[in-house]
C-alpha cells in the first residue's frame, strides 16, 4: 500500500482503502439486476444505515442510462447518492451469473458496487476508473474467482497495483 495521494485526499489504492471487509459479499443468491440493487440496498441499510430506497433507486437510476456491465462476468454498478456522507464500497460475487446488460453479453457474476457522495464528483470518477482497470486486468479477475472469503478478496484489492 502506497500513501502517495491523489487529489481528494484518495491513495493510489482508494478502492482497497474505501472497502471494508463487511462489504465483501460472497455466494449472493439473485436471479436478476433488480434483485441484486435490492439486495445491496438492504445490505447498505444493515451495516451503513443507508436507506434501502435510496441505495436501489439511485442504482436503477444509473442502470437506466446504460448498463455498467463491462465484460467479462464483472460490472461496476455505482451511483451519487444524495445526503451520503462518504463514499461507500461493496464487492458482490453471486451464486450464479444474471444478465446485465454487459458489451460481451456475458453474464454477470462479480460486481463492485460504489456509492459516492454527491458532492464527490472527481473522487467517483478516480474510483471509477481504477475499478475499471482492476476488473480489465485478467489476472486480478483470475485471482479474484480463486478467493475463497472476504479476508482474501480484501487482501487482494490491498495487494493491487494499478501498474499490473
Amino acid at each position: 500500500m502506497t500513501d502517495s495521494s491523489l487529489d481528494g485526499g484518495l491513495t493510489l489504492n482508494a478502492i482497497a482503502d474505501l472497502l471494508r471487509q463487511e462489504d465483501i459479499l460472497l455466494n449472493m443468491n439473485v436471479s436478476s439486476k433488480s434483485q441484486l440493487l435490492e439486495e445491496v440496498g438492504r445490505h447498505m441499510e444493515k451495516v451503513h444505515a443507508m436507506p434501502q430506497e435510496w441505495v436501489a433507486a439511485s442504482l436503477a437510476r444509473r442502470e437506466k442510462v446504460g448498463s455498467t456491465g463491462l465484460g467479462e462476468g464483472f460490472a461496476i454498478p455505482h451511483a451519487r447518492v444524495k445526503d451520503l456522507d462518504r463514499i461507500q464500497v461493496a464487492y458482490v460475487r453471486l451464486k450464479l451469473p444474471i444478465p446485465f446488460g454487459a458489451p460481451d453479453g456475458k453474464p454477470v457474476s462479480d460486481i463492485l458496487v460504489l456509492l459516492v457522495p454527491k458532492q464527490s464528483a472527481e473522487e467517483h470518477l478516480i474510483i471509477l476508473a481504477d475499478a475499471t482497470r482492476m476488473f480489465s486486468n485478467q489476472r486480478f479477475r483470475e485471482q479474484l474467482k480463486l478467493c475463497d472469503n472476504p479476508l482474501e478478496v480484501k487482501r487482494l484489492f490491498e495487494t493491487w497495483s494499478l501498474s499490473s
